[in-house]
């Protein structure tokens, strides 16, 4: 067997215990033997459930990074995913940020130029592109059944799920609300089918309606008005330098009852397809002189892998260790993932100005 690879994690808290920790437990072949947290306990504690209390701690990741380590995961609030990135890399370590990829875009681009400069990975978790109906929707695209998608909608809508813990609701550390946390996901799945990140210009709207209430109904209990500083939706019209519409909607907190999350609609020149739900969809057109509707069967999760099918997250977790191995490309590239983060700068941009962003 091959030697195991050894991770290192920086931000212990939600993110890595509920998705990556776990699917990288999955792995045979990787050991996480460091744990950063700026909270000491939160790191104490996922060494012990994660590592059998056989890592390292740390409260500062530049500690860390002194380590031998294969990869470092970046799993913090968006203020300082660049910084630890551009760390991480330069110091010789393949590197996993959550999602977005930045703040800015120009952060995303400094992250780009340490990934080139180090000759290292680089990856961005959008895990929702391994769903077995992404996977399926986008062999389709790439197959040619859709034609030219010059229309698409980006739809994460929640009714009343505002995430009320940790750094959520704060601006200055987050960079916004639901467009900069769940629109990301379901602009990045629509960029990714349409093979499109050029955009040309956006107009975008930000809301700030209903995070004053209290007693709101919420999934995750009330919030606190005074912390709520994001806004609670937002919309954008993206148009892309080849003539694409995209439509982008996301909120936390609306008074609807459309609730889909990580979605995508396209509409191409031969084909459409709609993912009602993030897990299924729907695929529709004309043959023979009809209209026709199909939904692709539940099965195997990636085509790509051999053996049992996977969640999502343990597919990211395969995809990037086979990466460092050597055995295989990264799914996201941070290249895709800093075209999202322009986008949604633009779309924050033009909600503040009034004005169109031009890019």
């Amino acid at each position: 067997m091959a030697k195991k690879l050894k991770y290192g994690i920086v931000g212990c808290g939600g993110i890595a215990n509920q998705k990556h920790l776990p699917a990288i437990a999955e792995l045979a072949d990787v050991d996480v033997v460091a744990f950063c947290d700026i909270i000491g306990e939160r790191a104490e504690k996922a060494n012990l459930d994660f590592a059998g209390a056989k890592g390292k701690v740390f409260t500062d990741y530049k500690d860390l990074l002194k380590e031998d380590l294969d990869a470092v995961f970046v799993l913090t609030p968006n203020i300082s995913h660049a910084q630890i990135s551009i760390d991480a890399l330069l110091s010789g370590k393949n590197v996993l940020c959550e999602k977005p990829m930045a703040k800015t875009y120009a952060e995303a681009t400094r992250m780009i130029e340490a990934r080139d400069k180090s000759g290292k990975l680089l990856t961005i978790g959008y895990q929702n592109r391994y769903r077995p109906d992404s996977l399926f929707l986008k062999a389709e695209c790439e197959a040619g059944t859709l034609g030219e998608i010059y229309f698409a909608k980006a739809t994460a809508l929640r009714r009343r799920a505002v995430p009320t813990w940790g750094v959520f609701l704060d601006e200055e550390k987050q960079g916004g609300g639901p467009l900069i946390d769940i629109g990301t996901h379901a602009l990045d799945l629509t960029l990714f089918m349409m093979d499109n990140y050029e955009p040309a210009y956006a107009v975008g709207t930000t809301y700030h309606k209903l995070n004053k209430d209290k007693k709101a109904g919420n999934a995750w209990g009330d919030w606190d008005p005074k912390k709520f500083t994001v806004e609670d939706s937002a919309f954008g019209f993206v148009v892309m330098k080849n003539g694409a519409t995209i439509i982008l909607q996301s909120s936390w907190a609306l008074n609807t009852t459309e609730v889909r999350e990580a979605v995508t609609t396209l509409c191409g020149t031969k084909a459409g397809a709609d993912m009602p739900q993030a897990g299924s969809l729907v695929i529709n057109g004309v043959k023979n002189g009809r209209q026709y509707m199909l939904s692709p069967a539940e099965g195997g999760a990636a085509a790509f892998f051999e053996g049992k099918s996977a969640k999502d997250t343990d597919l990211e977790a395969q995809v990037f260790a086979r990466a460092i191995r050597g055995q295989g490309k990264l799914y996201v590239q941070p290249e895709e993932a800093a075209a999202v983060t322009q986008i949604l700068e633009g779309i924050y941009d033009s909600a503040r100005t009034g004005k169109p962003h031009y890019f």
